[in-house]
C-alpha cells in the first residue's frame, strides 16, 4: 500500500470522525442554533437574490460576455497580458474599483472573462481585489461613519492591496507566465469591424447601468451622493436608451425589433414608477432575446448572448451554495448563524496578532455586500472591537467572500486560489496590526 497516496483519504476520516465524536448536539438543541442557521441561510438567499441578482450580476454577465466577442484576445494580451507595460497594466487594474463600485461576487464575471483572454496573472489580480475593494462610496462613508482615518486607511490600503498582490502573484507563478508570452508574441491584431471609440462607448453605456442602478443610499441625505440616489432610475435608464440606440447604430439592429424589445421596459417604468426593479427585469429580458434570436451575418450578437449565458451558467450555482454555507455560518447583519457573534466580538477586541488575524479570516469568509460592511463594524467597534482589527476586516471582507472563493477556484484553481486568499488575509492582518499601534 502506497501510504503517500492514502493519507488524504485517512486524514478526511479522521476528521469526520472527530467531528461527530465531539459534536455538541445539547448545546446545538438548547439554542437552537441549527434551526436558526438553516433560517438565516434561506433568508441570506433571498435577500442576495432580491439585491444582488438582478441589478449586480445579470449587468456584469453582459459586460464580461460582451468583453469575450468584441474585446480581442490580442487587445487583452496588449494592455493586460505579461508583455504589457507594467505601470499601465497594474495602474489600470488596481484604480478600476474606483469606476466600478461592485461587490465580491459581481466582479467575478468580469475577472474570469479578462483572465480566460489571456490577461496575465498579476493584472487580473489587481484587478479582482480593486474592484470591491477600491469602492469611492463605501470610502467616502468609511470616513464620515468611522473617522477620516480610518477612511484614508482603507483607501490607502486597498489600492496598495491591489498592487503588491498583483505583483507578488505574477512572481509566484512567473513560470507559467511566461508561456503567455510566448502566446503574446505570436498573436497579430485581428481586423476590427469597428473603430475602437464606438466599442468605449458601448461598454460605458453597460458599465452605466451596473453603476447607476446599483448606487446605494448615503448615510447622511444631503449633498451630492443624494442628489445621485434620487435620479438613479433615470440615469440608469439614460444609460440604457444610450445601449439600445448604439445597438441600433452601430450593431445592425432593426429600429423595430429594438422598439418591441424595449416597449415593455418603457410602459412599466411609466406605469410603475415605485418599482423600478420590474423595467429593470422586462429590459434585460428584451435584451436578452434580441441577441438570442439575432439574425445578423456575421452573427456577434448571438455570440454575446452565448457566451454571457455560459458565464451565469458556470458561476451562479456555485454563488448559490456559497451563500447558503456563509449564511448558515455566520448569519446576517443583526442575525446569528452557527457562529455566535458574541465569539466574534469578543475575539477582536485590542490590537493583538490574533485579533487582527482573527478579523481578516471571518472578513474573508462572510459575504458583505456593497457598503453593509460600515454598519456592522460600527457595531463591532460599539461592542469593543478595536481599530486595528477593524480596518483588517475592511481590507478582507470587502474584496473576498466564501461564494467568491469558489468561483476564483473554478477560474484559476486551487493553489493560485489558497495564494490569493492567504496573500489578503496576510496583508490585511499586517496592516491591521500598524493601523492599531499608530491609532
Amino acid at each position: 500500500m502506497n501510504w503517500k497516496q492514502e493519507w488524504k483519504p485517512l486524514a478526511a476520516i479522521l476528521a469526520v470522525f472527530a467531528a461527530c465524536y465531539w459534536l455538541p448536539v445539547d448545546w446545538l438543541q438548547a439554542s437552537r442554533r441549527v434551526e436558526n442557521a438553516l433560517w438565516e441561510s434561506l433568508h441570506l438567499v433571498k435577500w442576495y437574490a432580491q439585491e444582488h441578482v438582478l441589478l449586480c450580476l445579470v449587468p456584469a454577465f453582459f459586460i464580461a460576455g460582451a468583453v469575450g466577442v468584441f474585446v480581442s484576445q490580442a487587445a487583452v494580451m496588449k494592455y493586460l497580458g505579461p508583455m504589457a507595460n507594467k505601470t499601465l497594466a497594474y495602474g489600470v487594474a488596481s484604480v478600476s474599483g474606483t469606476i466600478l463600485a461592485v461587490c465580491s461576487c459581481t466582479i467575478l464575471p468580469l475577472f474570469a472573462g479578462i483572465y480566460r483572454m489571456g490577461a496575465g496573472l498579476g493584472p487580473a489580480s489587481a484587478f479582482l481585489y480593486s474592484g470591491p475593494a477600491i469602492n469611492i462610496l463605501a470610502i467616502v462613508l468609511t470616513a464620515s461613519v468611522l473617522g477620516p482615518e480610518m477612511g484614508i486607511a482603507r483607501a490607502v490600503g486597498a489600492i496598495s492591496f491591489a498592487i503588491i498582490i498583483g505583483l507578488l502573484m505574477h512572481l509566484i507563478y512567473r513560470k507559467e507566465e511566461l508561456s503567455k508570452v510566448d502566446a503574446a508574441v505570436a498573436m497579430t491584431e485581428p481586423e476590427v469591424s469597428r473603430p475602437l471609440w464606438q466599442n468605449g462607448l458601448y461598454f460605458a453605456s453597460m458599465v452605466g447601468i451596473l453603476v447607476f442602478a446599483n448606487w446605494g443610499k448615503p448615510a447622511e441625505p444631503v449633498g451630492l451622493w443624494q442628489a445621485i440616489f434620487a435620479a438613479k432610475w433615470i440615469i440608469t435608464a439614460l444609460f440604457a436608451l444610450s445601449l439600445a440606440w448604439i445597438l441600433v447604430a452601430w450593431f445592425k439592429v432593426g429600429k423595430w425589433k429594438m422598439l418591441i424589445a424595449a416597449a415593455p421596459a418603457a410602459v412599466l417604468a411609466l406605469a410603475l414608477p415605485e418599482h423600478p426593479a420590474l423595467p429593470f427585469v422586462a429590459g434585460t429580458i428584451g435584451l436578452s432575446t434580441l441577441t438570442a434570436t439575432s439574425q445578423d451575418n456575421d452573427g456577434e450578437l448571438r455570440e454575446w448572448f452565448k457566451t454571457s449565458w455560459d458565464f451565469a451558467k458556470k458561476i451562479l450555482p456555485l454563488l448559490f451554495w456559497g451563500v447558503l454555507v456563509a449564511g448558515a455560518l455566520l448569519g446576517r447583519p443583526d442575525h446569528e448563524g452557527l457562529i455566535p457573534s458574541g465569539w466574534i466580538a469578543g475575539l477582536v477586541g485590542g490590537n493583538s496578532l490574533w485579533a487582527n488575524l482573527f478579523a481578516s479570516v471571518v472578513g474573508a469568509f462572510m459575504y458583505f455586500a456593497t457598503l453593509t460592511e460600515v454598519p456592522i463594524l460600527q457595531g463591532l467597534i460599539g461592542a469593543g472591537m478595536g481599530k486595528g482589527p477593524a480596518l483588517a476586516l475592511l481590507l478582507s471582507g470587502p474584496a473576498l467572500s466564501l461564494p467568491n472563493m469558489l468561483v476564483i477556484r473554478s477560474v484559476m484553481g486551487t493553489k493560485k486560489t489558497v495564494v490569493f486568499v492567504s496573500l489578503v488575509i496576510v496583508m490585511s492582518t499586517i496592516s491591521g496590526l500598524i493601523f492599531g499601534a499608530l491609532f
